[in-house]
């Protein structure tokens, strides 16, 4: 899922192409996409856009009058440019994947969808209230003094990776960058928020705003004044999340994992977890007695 870095290099792509052109026509082309239509959807056509802003993981695009549009692109949505003139080729209106196109003097801007769980959102609510309503009202880390992100992650007592991720305590993280700033901090996903010191506390604001500034920077630079179309959330050059069983840029080991349901956690168990393995929950439960607890043991393992 585009987080916090993603999100913002597409905002400011698209503030530089939408910003005061005028939306001709909006076409939905699948029958799952529109959440709400609060003005309805057409009332877009013919208005000019006068801003572009992230909230959350999500993109709104504010409309003169008062409408806003907020797309949520979830796990696999996606946001292309084409200029006019160009060949729609699999970027056009009932193409498979395009979810809707939002058609400019300027260009147009195509939103997809690879596979077939439907995820991805468009919203369209009035006024500022209505984009409120959308917002998970979790504070803006870049923005928050040590003060502020502490008070957020100790409001209730959960593990960090979960604390991190919450769109209610922290905006725009998600699976991909909680990973990144954990192994920065060198703490372990699964450590109690109420149980962190305040060193520990301050080194993981540290770590998840120099994160996500270095991680804005890369993007930016990788697309210079391109729209971005390589949008992942797996990246080479990410130290944890996506490298399971490949060495740690830090110390070297192999980076662990904890899997549950579609997603999964990255982890280095001798710079976040004091060497220890945290437990998988369905290898954990198959093997019992049999599951590793330290990376001595399931060097052994595997040794066998």
């Amino acid at each position: 899922m585009p987080e916090l870095p993603d999100v913002t290099i597409y905002v400011e792509a698209l503030r530089q192409r939408i910003v005061g052109q005028t939306i001709n026509r909006i076409v939905v082309c699948s029958p799952f996409l529109l959440r709400s239509a609060d003005p309805p959807l057409e009332s877009a056509h013919g208005r000019n856009v006068r801003e572009v802003r992230r909230l959350g993981k999500q993109i709104a695009i504010g409309l003169e009058g008062g409408p806003w549009l907020v797309l949520h692109l979830m796990i696999a949505g996606r946001l292309h440019w084409r200029l006019p003139g160009a060949k729609p080729g699999a970027a056009r209106p009932g193409a498979k994947g395009v979810l809707a196109v939002f058609e400019f003097e300027s260009g147009s801007l195509v939103f997809t969808e690879a596979g077939s769980q439907h995820r991805a959102a468009l919203h369209a609510v009035s006024g500022e209230d209505g984009l409120r309503a959308l917002d998970g009202g979790g504070i803006e880390v870049l923005d928050a003094t040590p003060e502020a992100f502490a008070t957020a992650l100790q409001s209730a007592n959960h593990t960090l990776k979960r604390a991190l991720t919450d769109p209610r305590l922290f905006s725009g993280i998600g699976i991909a960058y909680s990973d990144e700033i954990l192994h920065r901090a060198q703490l372990s996903p699964v450590a109690l928020t109420s149980r962190l010191t305040p060193d520990e506390m301050a080194r993981l604001h540290r770590a998840a705003c120099a994160v996500l500034v270095e991680w804005i920077e890369k993007l930016r630079a990788a697309s210079g004044s391109a729209f971005p179309e390589r949008v992942t959330a797996f990246r080479p050059d990410m130290a944890v999340h996506g490298r399971y069983g490949q060495p740690c840029p830090r110390c070297g080991n192999r980076i662990q994992r904890i899997r549950y349901a579609s997603n999964e956690t990255n982890y280095c168990p001798v710079c976040q977890t004091g060497g220890k393995l945290l437990a998988d929950r369905a290898l954990s439960r198959l093997l019992r007695e049999d599951w590793p607890r330290t990376l001595e043991e399931l060097e052994a393992v595997r040794g066998r």
